[in-house]
């Protein structure tokens, strides 16, 4: 305590030091004032200087014992150290000088980094508000358009974080400083512009203030920047899918064509007899993982993909007929325990019922039941297959089996993830001739309620279906409001999240929202013109990471067919045991090696699909198809083609 209480006074005497730092704490929303995150960073970059301490005397005492071994780089111009500085010759002082060297990199490597985590949480959270920031501004406008004040605006929208994300929460800020600070609203609006991340709701905000204080016309400002804000939106994707293709051609290089060059070399070091094996081990079973882990995590952070959306629905408890005495009667207790057990299996009877209906809605109920299939597939092989001394002959067994257990879960994933990306796609794609046909009706007078009665009998493919469903919720005594967002729960994407949102909170504050109606058609046209785009740019890349591993599959089969069969067939009676590097080619472990060729294509094959899916449809469970296929490929290739 004493020393951060020192830490706070020297914060206090150069007050300019962190100034950066604690603007991004503030706009990171990070929860810390500056001298705590100061004392946390000290801490944890004492902790990481100590285990680079203990790296260091690792490594330096490895290389000092292969010095007094007489290893090492050869003294050839016989250089000695002065006498009076011989002890720095002496391995002790040498592993001290290299601890105390690590210790302190190690401590202030990560002190720098704990220092620009906060200016990188602040750039992330700049992304995510302008990514929804056209949809936070039709949702205000909808609510402008209803007659309501800025202060109900920006308190409805704050009450929609899990629709409208980190717009939303920095709006509670303004929240916060009208109802805690009594701040008002103007006072909270300017103060937020000066703390936000997001340089275009910072403009935003200058420019609302303008409007408030001017006495302008705030529904014309909101509904212009709406259309503002849809077209930068276009600009901002193309200056994504320019660093993506950028991303994907690294990938390709890196660890396609990377890998796949690293392989030539060491099949040839190992027909000289060196330690291939466990070299290629490396490559095929860490190097590649990881670098596509890598990949997958850098596609994922600078994807503008949209967030999940959740609605919370609230439970109303019914006080009717609370005075109404409720009387007991014998007999009944059995009847009233039947009620609650089958309220607790209701869920699973109806997913016994209708097992793919369940497994359409949640595409990760599969694997309740393929993980336990391919479980027990691996244990019934593993007790049929006889137990080899040879554990290379094992593997060769076992290996097609464990790949064939892992066809066992993708395949159904993959499978009903497709199913439902269809019908989302389909149900997506003629949401904005709905939205602007709706707009049309309510324009000529009728309510929406009596547009939907119309629209039933419109064929509008998939969503007629659902807009039949809404029809019935309502015919049922459902509200408009109500019926809607059921809807969105049974399809639950991000964009008719949004899209029901709007539409119930301006039908909410008045019945013609005709306008409403065609900026929301607009959003959803625009959004399916990026969608559009985005598959037609990454589907060349998407090909590439086929033929990519198409060329990876045919260089690995001539090895595996052409290369390593001579080595296996060549003894070592022929040559003598003077010859140079080539005395080592009848030791050469050819099973081994045609194992790791074969496990590096399966390998390729797993995340290189992943990766095809995260770049075109930017979703690892769209990748499982690829994954799929590339398994399936691999998998005939080695087992049926290459059999001699």
């Amino acid at each position: 305590m004493n020393f951060r209480h020192s830490l706070q006074k020297w914060l206090l005497r150069d007050p300019f030091r962190y100034h950066s730092l604690h603007a991004d704490l503030i706009a990171s929303r990070s929860g810390v004032t500056l001298d705590q995150y100061l004392w946390r960073a000290i801490r944890v970059a004492l902790v990481s200087g100590v285990l680079f301490g203990v790296l260091g005397y690792l490594v330096s005492r490895f290389f000092a014992l292969q010095v007094e071994s007489g290893k090492g780089i050869y003294n050839v111009f016989n250089l000695h150290l002065p006498e009076n500085l011989g002890v720095l010759s002496s391995t002790t002082v040498v592993v001290s000088a290299s601890v105390a060297l690590s210790f302190a990199l190690g401590a202030y490597l990560t002190y720098l980094i704990l220092l620009r985590i906060p200016g990188i949480e602040k750039k992330n959270r700049s992304i995510r508000i302008n990514l929804t920031l056209h949809n936070a501004v039709a949702y205000m406008y909808a609510m402008r358009r209803g007659g309501a004040q800025l202060t109900t605006i920006f308190y409805a929208l704050s009450e929609n974080a899990n629709i409208y994300g980190e717009v939303a929460l920095e709006v509670r800020q303004i929240v916060r400083d009208v109802d805690f600070f009594g701040s008002d609203v103007v006072t909270a609006i300017r103060r937020l512009s000066e703390t936000t991340p997001s340089a275009k709701l910072k403009d935003f905000l200058e420019d609302l203030l303008s409007v408030i204080e001017s006495g302008g016309d705030m529904t014309e400002f909101l509904s212009s920047r709406v259309r503002l804000y849809q077209e930068e939106a276009r600009f901002e994707q193309k200056q994504f899918l320019t660093i993506l293709s950028m991303v994907a051609e690294s990938y390709v290089t890196l660890f396609v064509a990377g890998p796949l060059f690293l392989i030539i070399i060491m099949v040839v070091m190992g027909m000289m007899g060196g330690s291939a094996v466990l070299q290629l081990s490396l490559i095929v079973y860490v190097i590649i993982p990881i670098g596509s882990l890598i990949f997958i995590l850098m596609i994922d952070l600078i994807s503008t993909k949209a967030e999940k959306t959740e609605r919370y629905t609230k439970a109303k408890q019914l006080n009717t007929y609370a005075d109404v005495k409720i009387v007991k009667k014998a007999g009944e207790e059995s009847l009233f325990e039947q009620l609650r057990k089958y309220d607790k299996i209701r869920t699973l009877a109806h997913n016994l019922r209708h097992p793919l209906e369940s497994f359409v809605s949640d595409v990760n109920h599969t694997l309740y039941v393929t993980i336990p299939a391919a479980l027990i597939y691996l244990a019934l092989v593993l007790y049929s297959v006889p137990q080899y001394a040879d554990p290379e002959l094992f593997i060769d067994v076992v290996d097609d089996h464990v790949v064939i257990a892992l066809l066992i879960v993708l395949i159904p994933y993959a499978i009903f993830y497709e199913i439902w990306a269809r019908k989302v796609r389909g149900i997506q794609i003629m949401i904005p001739d709905f939205l602007e046909r709706m707009s049309g009706i309510n324009r000529v007078g009728l309510t929406i309620a009596q547009a939907i009665g119309i629209m039933v009998n419109t064929n509008l493919g998939l969503l007629s279906y659902e807009i039949r469903r809404i029809k019935q919720d309502m015919d049922w005594g459902a509200n408009f409001s109500e019926a809607l967002m059921r809807f969105e729960r049974r399809v639950s994407t991000p964009t008719i999240a949004r899209t029901v949102t709007l539409i119930t909170k301006a039908s909410e504050m008045s019945g013609q929202i005709g306008e409403v109606l065609a900026i929301a058609a607009s959003d959803a046209k625009m959004s399916e013109t990026l969608k559009k785009e985005r598959f037609a740019e990454m589907f060349i890349y998407t090909a590439i990471v086929y033929l990519s591993f198409f060329v990876f599959l045919f260089v690995v089969a001539v090895l595996s067919t052409q290369f390593l069969p001579v080595l296996a067939h060549i003894g070592t009676s022929g040559i003598s045991s003077t010859a140079g590097p080539l005395s080592g080619i009848g030791s050469v472990p050819v099973k081994s090696l045609d194992r790791l060729l074969y496990h590096a294509c399966l390998v390729q094959a797993l995340f290189s699909g992943l990766i095809a899916g995260q770049m075109g449809e930017s979703s690892l469970a769209a990748g499982v198809k690829h994954s799929c296929i590339l398994l399936i490929i691999a998998l005939v290739t080695f087992n049926f083609i290459l059999v001699v």
